[in-house]
């Protein structure tokens, strides 16, 4: 899309297309993928997992590993766990919340099938992975735990059994009076939305190697995290090494979707034993291990009720939440569900808000942030059952809508949920998306061909959605009971020769972070974009930081960047003024250089300053001789981007099969700093959201064991399983922050599963079908149509 949201100012780099800055090294193979790395002597360690979903270890044997050929030690959990704490969780979401330990290596019970018992390390990887068949280990079995709600019955079989409940905790959240809405409604809709589990899957597995420096006690942990700073806190207060001591570096990181928003007991194992055996220790998973091992997302049961007047009027929304824990609490498990707590009412006006969420243990992969976190789960449901309350009002989709949803004149807008939305437009996005889309056209060839009684139908599913991303602020992270903080910091070094450093807190894993922030940069200082190198990642060079999730980047990071610059504007315009022997009122500041207000002929560049800076032979008295700047930024409030999102297919009722014939996405993400990296973050989310609703889900045997355990069995999409789509934009500048910037990375997953999911549902609806659990596969469309048509269920046309 080319048009004036994309074309910057004169000679400005915000708003501008650039090639990204990354790619160069990416697509020659001059990588350095923690797997890629090596260190002398380094060993390699290869993890035995359990075959079980929940059993007593009764005996772990690793001595016929130990005399294998090249096995250097073998631990089983026991032995491992002295000096090595339990995995963090980080987000104690109620005061009696269950918090069971969860050991890197399991000591007596395991949980889930993948469960760790014992460890080899080896001189070669497979070695390792051979010497695995050795390790001979003694279970007793113990019945699985699978079912939410059976888990939550009376005398059901325990997760932890010394916690004595299945039940992690419960969490309400509730605005006005729910009761009263419902009693005063004309239509009270009542639906149940199963949110599938769903694995990421990154294109780089999981590595980590650990280097000790024995003599000083000092480790350096490699790892493809998108946390490098959290994973330092955690591995220190996890393993006992003095955090001064430890240096975390994510190198090139090939993609996370929130799998590497997290402390893995790998890292652990990792470091304990490269200080138990003074010599680096590698570790690099298999894909079955990745399917088994990293955390998942999602796994909810949504109980949704909207109460409405005849006409249409929101009157208030109730929720209440399964959330499947898995069998430990991860990082912010807990929490990730509540993430989408405030999101529920979405973009809508309505008068009571009755939200509660209870999480449960099972006997499954923990599960943890995916894509969205805990929004896109909001945005279904409420997209979701927006459009079966418009089925039972018999009104367009689209116009409930409109007769809900917050007006562009209502900004600033504090919803039912407690957020103040800064600002937003939803009907400008959603007026460009119908005509983009052709809206009218098409109701019209849906209308024709349900008369004409084809069996390929025409649905179209709708979706607007906001989200709150740029996790922050910290004050209010406090108030939720989450450990950390939202702040994110940047500094800007001068260098010499006039070019720049920056140095900034996120760690980027494909989000294009080197581009974008060396666009700002320019801006800010007035330097060309190719004189800014940004760097980050090492816990060494960039020493503080919040790192990378929740679409936060930009309007935390990018900011903290912006920010900082004008701190080292502030202190060259001092310098200039003392060599100009102006007053700093006086002096102007454009495209690089100072000027003095009416003799443009007295001017000093930005890059002259870094120099006079750096000689320091005539300096402002009580100057110190640098440039540089740092800025710890923590924002006053979220960031909230919005969007249309239309979809249209085609549904053969005899085969159950799915065609997306067009996908049209109009989204607002503020001003836009890199057109092409917004295009392309929309694009993957797009995809992301898609393949929730058609393809991919991790399921589970009654016994535990996951069967969607390779990439034959767990369906992710291809580049030929997609849609072309439109895409555009409409522009609402945040007022939270000066460049007016939004979050985008996760927009695009949690608009398009309720577009898709919604045009399935319009197409079979007049047949009589009530619901499709995700992904709507062609044997899932295929059993509703037969079921509904036994059931004599169609509607006339």
């Amino acid at each position: 899309m080319t048009d004036q949201l994309t074309s910057p100012a004169a000679g400005r780099e915000v708003g501008r297309a650039r090639t990204r800055k990354e790619d160069a090294r990416l697509v020659t193979g001059q990588t350095l993928w923690t797997d890629n790395l090596t260190a002398p002597g380094l060993l390699h360690v290869a993890i035995l997992r359990s075959p079980l979903a929940h059993a007593r270890i009764e005996r772990v044997n690793v001595r016929s590993a130990l005399e294998r050929e090249g096995v250097v030690a073998a631990f089983g959990g026991r032995e491992l766990a002295e000096g090595l704490g339990s995995l963090p969780c980080a987000w104690q979401v109620t005061e009696d919340m269950v918090l069971p330990d969860h050991p890197a290596v399991a000591v007596d019970e395991v949980r889930y099938v993948g469960d760790p018992v014992a460890v080899v390390v080896a001189r070669d990887r497979y070695v390792a992975a051979d010497a695995l068949e050795d390790v001979w280990v003694d279970y007793e079995p113990l019945p699985p735990v699978m079912d939410l709600e059976a888990a939550l019955a009376e005398g059901a079989p325990l997760v932890h059994a010394d916690k004595g409940t299945n039940r992690c905790y419960t969490w309400p959240l509730a605005s006005g009076d729910y009761a009263a809405a419902r009693a005063a409604a004309d239509v009270v809709v009542h639906r149940r939305h199963h949110q599938q589990r769903l694995i990421p899957n990154a294109m780089e597995p999981r590595a980590s190697l650990a280097v000790p420096v024995p003599a000083t006690g000092e480790y350096t942990l490699y790892s493809s995290t998108q946390i490098p700073h959290i994973v330092r806190l955690m591995m220190a207060l996890t393993t006992g090494i003095p955090e001064q001591k430890l240096r975390v570096v994510a190198p090139d990181v090939g993609g996370g979707f929130g799998s590497k928003l997290q402390v893995y007991g790998e890292d652990a194992i990792a470091l304990t034993l490269a200080r138990r055996l003074g010599q680096p220790v590698k570790w690099t998973e298999s894909r079955s291990e990745s399917y088994q091992a990293q955390h998942h997302g999602r796994g909810q049961i949504q109980d949704v009720e909207l109460a409405a007047t005849r006409d249409g009027r929101l009157l208030g929304m109730r929720v209440d939440l399964l959330a499947d824990m898995g069998a430990y609490l991860m990082i912010i498990t807990p929490g990730t569900p509540l993430l989408g707590a405030f999101m529920y009412p979405g973009i809508y006006k309505m008068d009571a808000y009755d939200f509660r969420c209870t999480g449960v243990f099972t006997t499954r992969t923990p599960t943890d942030a995916y894509r969205g976190a805990g929004r896109p789960e909001a945005t279904f449901a409420i997209e979701r059952t927006m459009d079966e309350l418009a089925a039972e009002l018999d009104m367009d989709p689209l116009e409930l809508r409109r007769r809900n949803w917050i007006g562009h004149e209502e900004f600033p807008f504090t919803t039912v949920a407690g957020l103040t939305y800064d600002s937003g437009n939803y009907e400008a996005a959603t007026d460009r998306a119908v005509a983009l889309f052709g809206y009218a056209d098409l109701r019209a060839e849906q209308r024709a061909r349900q008369a004409n009684a084809d069996p390929v139908r025409l649905g179209i599913g709708i979706s607007t959605y906001t989200e709150m991303c740029g996790l922050a602020p910290s004050r209010i992270l406090g108030s939720l009971r989450y450990a950390a903080g939202g702040w994110e910091a940047a500094s800007i070094r001068m260098l010499p020769t006039g070019k720049v450093e920056v140095i900034t807190g996120t760690s980027p894993h494909g989000q294009g972070h080197v581009t974008a922030w060396s666009q700002i940069a320019a801006d800010a200082l007035g330097v060309p974009f190719e004189d800014v190198e940004v760097m980050h990642g090492d816990t060494r060079v960039a020493p503080q930081g919040m790192d990378t999730y929740g679409s936060r980047s930009l309007v935390i990071g990018g900011i903290a960047v912006h920010e900082a610059a004008l701190k080292v504007v502030a202190k060259a315009r001092t310098v200039a003024a003392h060599l100009l022997e102006a007053s700093e009122d006086d002096l102007e500041f454009a495209d690089g250089a100072f000027s003095v207000r009416g003799s443009p002929d007295a001017r000093r560049t930005i890059q002259e300053i870094a120099f006079a800076v750096f000689a320091a032979h005539d300096l402002p008295e009580g100057m110190e001789p640098t440039l540089n700047a740092e800025h710890l930024l923590d924002p006053d409030n979220f960031s909230y981007p919005h969007g249309t999102h239309l979809c249209a297919v085609e549904v053969d009722t005899e085969t159950g099969a799915v065609k997306v014939r067009s996908y049209v996405c109009v989204d607002d993400v503020g001003r836009v700093v890199n057109p092409m990296i917004v295009e392309g973050q929309i694009h993957g989310g797009v995809a992301q959201g898609i393949a929730q609703a058609l393809y991919e889900e991790a399921v589970y045997d009654d016994a535990g064991n996951l069967v969607s355990g390779t990439m034959a069995d767990y369906l992710v999409p291809a580049a030929p399983d997609l849609p072309d789509l439109v895409t555009d934009r409409t522009e609402t500048p945040a007022t939270s922050n000066p460049l007016g910037v939004k979050g985008v990375g996760e927009a695009g997953t949690i608009a398009s599963t309720p577009a898709v999911v919604n045009a399935i549902m319009d197409a079979l609806r007049p047949l009589g079908v009530r619901e499709i659990r995700m992904p709507c596969t062609p044997e899932r469309i295929w059993r509703a149509v037969r079921e509904a048509a036994a059931s004599g269920e169609e509607s006339a046309p």
